[in-house]
């Protein structure tokens, strides 16, 4: 077991050495390297943007020397904004690989990726962050995790800004060349660095859309005449061109095939782009990700958070029946996958879903989850009621970490009955200002009761900025009658290590491992300060040095799957952990 480790590691130095020596030969040719995603235990999708027309032929091999090469593949670059592609397959489960493109101009950039097992219990690690706006890069908060010996890395969502101005496009991307230099963007070096090169040179990369890969709060699913920024009174906002260009580009730029929706008898959903993706990892783990935006209804008009009054009837419209977040068939299929997952022995079910599904109160809701509750309550529901365990839900778009219990009632300020399963939010990777500042900015021109200026919050300690910001979350959870922040009195095996329940004033990431022999997860909240376009302007040496640190820390013990020695157990521990139907 031990000499297996060392292998691993120097494996893994070997691994993160490759990934980050590519030459400025290479970067002048290759210039956003090469990513793969979409990885199986058997197959993989190589990507490479090449800026010079003609071939660009990939290679993947066993060893980082390329003595074992196992495949060649190549793709045809025609347009120069246009990323190349190419599918590996018969590849060996659990295994390391290496791959490396070169381009009709001789420039060449390598990564690494790891194929998952088919089954057994191996441990598992991921990293998931979202929100990067292109005017704030290089990104140094998350320098850290091309060295963090990933199985995967997550994008959730607002890959880009694409109704930002940024060096790339000023305004808002409308056409398909736009979408694509808003990409282009955050894949290219800035300060001297290139995280986001690095990260996909150093593991397999999935991703999935919020809002801001076209514009901001967009309804995918509702009529095309009920937003004026798309230009058309026909068809519906997923129909419109340009949220066609916005799929395209997002689609183009990630290692990932594109696929659409089909037998759905939706007309919202049929032909349209497919992003859901999972993949399992062993017994260790299983990854489910939503689209949350290509097939929503119209989100409802908010409440006033000034005037309490309007919180019941807001409240009792996101309970309207047939209101959809994610679409039917999608949710269909996030349900049988879990189940699926469950009936096969997995442990953790980690749910990427990049709008919280936490309740946060009536602020900003009708963008979220609470807004669509009667389907969010029936997620939630299905998941207790088939006792699916160690469900996860990862989000983002909030830019701040929040962790908390996730409950669902039955109408309109019912009792809440616990789920089991739990949320917890990741920070941005740089979107300024960060959940913090936001609502504390909020808070004081609302007047909300114990409410501080702006400038008194920004002055205080990092944890009395946590400890304020939870104290208004909460205030609000608790008007409600939902479960405060945390983890706390929810019955879920847990224990803080470090740090407190938020880390909402910084940019950073969240890392997620599962132990091969107790399968206990560890979550690891790594952060930066947060600057501003105006900060990097004046201080780029200062962004430039900035080291990701741990922000939080905690631990959750998994909950074992039921089986003739475990069944009595299990069942008192849902008993506390839950307040029954």
């Amino acid at each position: 077991m031990k000499s297996a480790k060392i292998l691993k590691a120097f494996e893994y130095v070997l691994t993160a050495g490759l990934a980050l020596s590519v030459t400025a030969a290479a970067r002048a040719q290759l210039v956003n390297g090469v990513a793969a995603g979409e990885t199986t235990s058997s197959s993989s999708l190589l990507w490479a943007r090449s800026l010079s027309a003609g071939t660009v032929n990939f290679e993947v091999a066993t060893d980082a020397a390329f003595t074992n090469i196992v495949s060649s593949r190549s793709a045809t670059v025609a347009d120069v904004t246009a990323p190349a592609k190419v599918a590996v397959n018969g590849l060996t489960a659990g295994t390391q690989y290496y791959y490396r493109a070169t381009d009709a101009s001789g420039g060449t950039a390598s990564g690494a990726f790891r194929t998952a097992r088919d089954s057994g219990r191996a441990g598992f690690r991921m990293g998931v962050s979202g929100d990067w706006r292109g005017e704030l890069a290089p990104y140094p908060a998350l320098r850290n995790v091309a060295g963090a010996n990933l199985d995967m890395w997550m994008n959730l969502g607002d890959t880009i800004y694409a109704d930002v101005s940024s060096p790339a496009v000023s305004g808002q991307a409308q056409t398909l060349s736009q979408f694509r230099a808003k990409h282009g963007e955050v894949l290219s070096d800035r300060l001297g660095m290139n995280v986001h090169r690095d990260i996909r040179q150093s593991t397999t990369v999935y991703a999935t859309i919020d809002d801001h890969e076209v514009t901001n709060d967009f309804a995918g699913g509702a009529p095309a005449s009920s937003d004026p920024r798309f230009g058309t009174t026909s068809g519906l906002i997923n129909q419109t061109s340009m949220f066609n260009n916005g799929l395209q580009a997002f689609q183009e730029y990630h290692p990932m095939e594109h696929r659409v929706w089909s037998g759905t008898g939706d007309a919202r959903m049929e032909g349209r782009p497919d992003l859901y993706r999972s993949q399992r990892f062993g017994q260790d783990a299983q990854f489910f990700s939503v689209d949350a935006r290509s097939f929503r209804d119209q989100e409802l008009p908010g409440a006033n958070p000034a005037d309490p009054s309007t919180f019941p009837g807001y409240v009792a419209s996101t309970f309207t029946p047939g209101r959809t977040m994610l679409g039917n068939a999608q949710v269909d299929r996030l349900k049988a996958d879990l189940s699926a997952a469950q009936a096969s022995g997995v442990t953790w079910k980690f749910v990427m879903m990049p709008e919280p599904i936490q309740n946060l109160g009536v602020l900003s809701a009708s963008d979220r989850y609470e807004g669509y509750a009667a389907e969010r309550n029936a997620l939630l529901r299905y998941i207790d009621q088939n006792d699916i365990d160690n469900v996860v839900f990862i989000s983002a778009d909030i830019h701040g970490t929040l962790v908390n219990n996730l409950t669902y009632n039955n109408a309109p300020f019912q009792p809440q009955i616990q789920s089991g399963a739990w949320e917890i939010s990741t920070g941005s990777g740089a979107y300024a200002a960060p959940f913090g500042p936001t609502v504390a900015g909020l808070a004081a021109s609302l007047s909300l009761p114990g409410s501080i200026p702006l400038s008194t919050y920004l002055a205080l300690p990092a944890m009395q900025q946590e400890g304020y910001i939870q104290a208004i979350v909460n205030s609000g959870l608790q008007g409600l009658g939902y479960d405060l922040l945390g983890l706390q009195g929810s019955g879920i095996p847990h224990q803080l290590l470090q740090g407190t329940w938020t880390a909402t004033n910084s940019f950073g990431w969240t890392q997620f491992d599962v132990d091969p022999i107790t399968q206990r997860l560890t979550v690891t909240t790594w952060g930066t300060p947060w600057y501003d376009a105006a900060f990097l302007q004046a201080n780029p040496a200062v962004v430039a040095n900035m080291q990701p640190q741990i922000l939080q820390q905690f631990t959750v013990d998994a909950i074992p799957s039921p089986g003739a020695a475990t069944l009595l157990a299990l069942a008192a521990l849902r008993g506390g952990r839950r307040r029954r139907r």
